[in-house]
């Protein structure tokens, strides 16, 4: 079973319940931290790092001698990643899909690929747990191809947990699309209730089941609450606002390992969802 951790906003406790799931479960688990731009999941679970692999991804390039500046690469890209000024090709890499449709329309075969760096990926083992991550190269753009790239590592015999990108956005997408719940964390403020229903929208356009846990649940109002309670969305678990938790976190330490009474808490909703899903 694959199940992802998202958030409508950042924010709101996604590492916290995607770590502290994992180490509920701890037996034939796999954690991606898919959050590719800022992950840090590692700093909790702490994994020995024995693998990397750097992702590349083909950009392109243009001969001049053989270009003829007829503008059928730019007619074809759909991502507006080429334009032809005075017979000139211009090409915009952060804009670049690496579809190689260019390179094909090219009559004259002015333009072909190289390699460019896109990330890295990394893998270990934290105890009993199979770790990855996906770190974006400093300066690249758009890191869903590397999200892509480390959700090929997914081993579908074990139980996963996906903590994903916070927002709504193409990394959040590709991270969740193949799960098989998602758990969607918020938190009950104006902001969390709207990002919330984004993030709910998205989740049921790609028709995966979903249930909520509400972090910080006694601090703020109840609009969130009444939401779910509206729309007959499940809570999953309410997590109130406790000073030693967010001790415990801003010293890189999981909550479950002292709180024991989570590691429960964590075990009955993951019995919960097995049995939604059967």
């Amino acid at each position: 079973m694959i199940i992802a951790v998202a958030s409508g906003k950042g924010g709101t406790g996604k590492t916290l319940v995607a770590t502290g799931l994992a180490l509920s479960l701890k037996d034939n688990v796999q954690f991606f931290d898919c959050d590719v731009e800022e992950p840090n999941a590692s700093i909790f679970l702490k994994p020995k790092i024995e693998k990397k692999e750097i992702v590349y991804l083909p950009k392109p390039i243009v001969e001049p001698s053989h270009c003829t500046g007829c503008g059928k690469c730019a007619e074809v890209c759909q991502y507006n990643a080429i334009a032809v000024v005075k017979g000139k090709v211009l090409i915009f890499n952060e804009l670049c899909h690496s579809c190689g449709a260019c390179s094909l329309a090219c009559p004259e075969k002015a333009i072909f690929e190289v390699d460019s760096e896109k990330g890295v990926l990394e893998g270990g083992r934290s105890n009993d747990i199979e770790f990855w991550q996906g770190s974006l190269k400093v300066g690249e753009a758009a890191p869903t191809p590397l999200i892509k790239a480390l959700k090929k590592k997914v081993d579908n015999k074990k139980t996963v947990i996906i903590d994903s990108s916070p927002g709504t956005s193409c990394p959040m997408v590709e991270a969740v699309k193949d799960a098989d719940f998602v758990i969607l964390v918020t938190e009950p403020t104006p902001f969390g209730l709207n990002d919330l229903t984004l993030a709910i929208e998205v989740v049921r356009q790609l028709k995966i089941p979903f249930g909520v846990i509400i972090n910080r649940c006694d601090k703020g109002d109840e609009k969130v609450e009444l939401y779910c309670q509206e729309n007959k969305i499940p809570i999953l678990i309410r997590i109130p606002f406790d000073r030693k938790i967010a001790e415990l976190y801003s010293k890189g330490i999981p909550f479950v390992t002292e709180k024991k009474e989570y590691l429960v808490k964590f075990r009955e909703m993951f019995k919960l969802i097995n049995k939604e899903l059967s």
